[in-house]
C-alpha cells in the first residue's frame, strides 16, 4: 500500500476530521504530531500557503484544508463511499458542508467570551439559531446526516459532539441541550457512540484542562492590560 502520513495536532478538531475518515476507509497512515508554535520543515514545505494542519501526505504529494482532505481520500479511496451517489443528495452534502463551515466560528467563538454574561448570552442565542437550522433543514429525523450511516457530514459537523461540549463546561454555557435541539443532541450522542468514532476521539477531560488553562492566561493578560 503507497505510504499514507497525517499531519495533525492535538485535540484540533480538523485534524479528527481526517482521523475519522481514515478510520471508516480502514487506510493504515502515519500520524505526525505537530506543534503549532513550532512548526516543522515538513509542514511548511507541504503547506507553505496557509503552514497549518491537517496536512495528508499522499505518495509524497501534500494535500491541505480539511474537507479537500475528505474528498480526495473519498475519491481516492472508493470503498465505503462518504457522500451519497445521487448527484442531488450529493449535493445538499455539499451545501450542509460548506453551511457549518462559514457558521463553525460563531459556534466555537464562544469560547472567546472571557467574561460579561451578557456577551456569553448574546453568543449562546446565536450558536443556538445556527444548531436549530442544521436541525430542522439538514438532521431532521435522520440518526445521521448521512441516514443510517455516517457520512462526510457527519465528520464536517463532528466537532459538536466532543468539542462543544468542552466548551460549554469550561465557559458554563448550555447549547447543545435535549430541551432546545433534542434531534442534533441524539445525533451526538450516536456520533460519539459508533465504534469508528469512540476508538478515536480526544479525551474530554484533558481537553477542558487545556482550555480552562488557556482562558485563564488570556484574562491574566486582559487584567494586567
Amino acid at each position: 500500500m503507497t505510504e499514507v502520513k497525517l499531519h495533525g495536532t492535538w485535540p484540533s478538531p480538523f485534524s479528527y476530521r481526517v482521523i475519522w475518515a481514515l478510520a471508516l476507509k480502514g487506510i493504515s497512515y502515519e500520524y505526525i504530531e505537530e506543534d503549532l508554535s513550532n512548526k516543522s520543515p515538513l509542514l511548511l514545505q507541504y503547506n507553505p500557503v496557509h503552514k497549518k494542519i491537517p496536512v495528508l501526505v499522499h505518495a509524497g504529494k501534500p494535500i491541505s484544508e480539511s474537507m479537500i482532505i475528505l474528498q480526495y481520500i473519498d475519491e481516492t479511496w472508493p470503498e465505503n463511499p462518504l457522500l451519497p451517489s445521487d448527484p442531488l443528495q450529493r449535493a445538499a452534502a455539499r451545501f450542509w458542508i460548506k453551511f457549518i463551515e462559514d457558521k463553525s466560528l460563531v459556534i466555537l467563538g464562544v469560547s472567546d467570551i472571557l467574561e460579561g454574561e451578557e456577551y456569553k448570552e448574546k453568543a449562546r442565542k446565536a450558536s443556538l439559531e445556527v444548531l436549530k437550522t442544521v436541525e430542522e433543514q439538514a438532521l431532521g429525523d435522520k440518526k445521521f446526516f448521512g441516514g443510517d450511516e455516517i457520512n462526510m457530514v457527519d465528520l464536517a459537523y463532528g466537532f459538536l459532539a466532543r468539542w462543544l461540549p468542552v466548551v460549554e463546561e469550561v465557559v458554563e454555557v448550555k447549547i447543545l441541550e435535549p430541551n432546545t435541539v433534542p434531534r442534533l443532541y441524539a445525533w451526538a450522542e450516536n456520533f460519539r457512540q459508533a465504534a469508528v468514532i469512540r476508538d478515536n476521539l480526544p479525551d474530554h477531560d484533558e481537553m477542558v484542562s487545556r482550555l480552562k488553562f488557556r482562558r485563564e492566561q488570556r484574562l491574566q493578560i486582559g487584567r494586567k492590560s
